[in-house]
């Protein structure tokens, strides 16, 4: 049994239908991507005491806010630390792994909330979860990558499309397990999570099962390079020799300062919105209800989801180096847009604004495995992959501090009224994209030695 995961079980045989991967793949991310929905849990997990309200001894939010940061911090230290051992072991190997550690880590959460110990969920959640959000990351894109040297950047958009989308099916999910398992004793919480735990096992132990890779140099009948200019590979770099090269770092700094700019928006979509436009900012009759910014943060998901898709397939047709052009000329300039939108009042232009902003946040996840393809090659392709996505651990907690500590300092040491005090947030953002921007045309590619 040991040996069925082993890589050399894993290559398909003559006739295999590539267009198998890619649901594979999705299984993977449709199931880790519900790191995207753990919010849903944070409110009933400060009254697992006082099950109707908090009492003390619940916990706070601010601590169960650690969860969220460890889970993805994690998640790029394992892609990291991980990602070579990956393309040795092969996908399934990996995939049957993430699965141990991410359905794992909810039973360990499970278990944590059952005793109420927080440190046992941040274990089960935030280490064990977190490595196996890591391993389920990277663990398609080599392979996909391989399977469409046709077309790169589609395929490695429709799995990581699936981790932008799994909060869709995961926060209706966790609400409608957490109704039927509340009583008078019981939030539903720890029955919740053993349920999902098995759940998200299963449906990644599929989609293990399914996952093949191309024999030694397979290509798809037809085949020839489609390279755009500037996306040649003249090389087949090891992931230790990428880490060597300039372009490794400027494509670091180009996802790092592209995702610190989407992501500190996406933990304060639902505050922003409603102050920007509060009663106070526009009056009564034009006010952000609560209702209004939970439809607004629905949608930034929807366009999260969607630009995976759809900007990492115009990179196969523009190139990587003018898909990134894109998002970091075009973000500029909503983010200096967005202030103008609070002083006219127009709550329609703000979410406009972010809806496309956003949608180039998931782009550039998805855009970034087939950008490496095309400076490295594919021979480590999931290891330096994996590296790079420390760039994603650091911008997970820069953009929240950045936004939340600069509105604080703002209203509390300024005076500013909180429709204000995001304006120099976007600014600052702006300025990002900038820097991203000049890092992004200073890609060459890397001659071949």
């Amino acid at each position: 049994m040991p040996h069925f995961f082993d890589k050399d079980r894993t290559i398909a045989k003559p006739g295999y239908n590539r267009w198998l991967v890619p649901p594979a793949a999705l299984a993977i991310h449709l199931s880790i991507g519900q790191i995207y929905a753990y919010s849903v849990f944070n409110e009933p997990m400060t009254r697992l005491l006082g099950i109707e309200y908090s009492i003390e001894g619940d916990w706070e939010l601010t601590t169960l806010g650690w969860i969220f940061s460890i889970a993805l911090f994690t998640l790029g230290a394992s892609a990291a630390l991980f990602g070579r051992w990956l393309e040795k072991a092969g996908p399934r190997k990996a995939m049957f792994f993430s699965a141990f550690c991410f359905g794992g880590g909810f039973l360990v959460a499970a278990f944590g909330v059952y005793v109420h110990n927080i440190w046992i969920v941040y274990l089960g959640h935030g280490i064990l979860g977190g490595i196996g959000l890591g391993l389920g990351y990277i663990s398609p894109v080599s392979t996909l990558i391989k399977w469409f040297p046709d077309r790169p950047g589609m395929a490695t958009g429709m799995a990581i499309m699936g981790f932008g989308g799994g909060a869709m099916i995961a926060s209706p999910l966790s609400v409608w397990l957490m109704e039927s398992f509340s009583s008078d004793q019981s939030v539903g919480i720890w029955e919740t999570f053993s349920v999902m735990g098995v759940l998200y096992f299963l449906v990644m132990m599929a989609g293990s099962l399914m996952v093949r890779i191309p024999p030694e140099g397979w290509k798809p009948s037809g085949f020839e390079s489609q390279d755009k200019p500037g996306t040649e590979v003249n090389v087949e770099l090891s992931a230790d020799q990428a880490v060597k090269t300039s372009q490794f770092y400027l494509v670091f700094a180009v996802l790092l300062l592209n995702v610190t700019a989407g992501i500190g928006v996406l933990g304060q979509a639902s505050v922003m919105i409603q102050e920007m436009f509060s009663v106070q900012a526009v009056g009564a009759e034009n006010a952000i209800r609560v209702e209004d910014a939970a439809f607004f943060v629905g949608l930034l998901s929807l366009f999260n989801m969607i630009g995976r898709f759809f900007w990492s397939s115009i990179s196969d047709i523009i190139g990587r180096k003018w898909t990134y052009s894109i998002f970091f000329s075009l973000g500029c300039l909503l983010y200096l847009i967005v202030p103008f939108t609070g002083l006219i009042g127009s709550p329609l232009l703000f979410v406009a604004a972010f809806c496309v902003i956003i949608s180039m946040y998931g782009g550039g996840f998805a855009t970034i495995p087939a950008y490496l393809k095309d400076l490295f090659g594919t021979k480590e392709v999931g290891a330096i992959h994996g590296r790079l996505l420390l760039a994603w651990s650091l911008a997970a907690i820069l953009g929240p501090v950045l936004v939340n500590y600069i509105r604080a300092f703002q209203i509390d040491y300024l005076g500013l009224p909180p429709n204000q005090a995001y304006s120099m947030t976007m600014y600052l953002m702006a300025g990002f994209l900038v820097i991203g921007l000049i890092c992004n045309l200073a890609i060459r590619p890397i001659k071949n030695r």
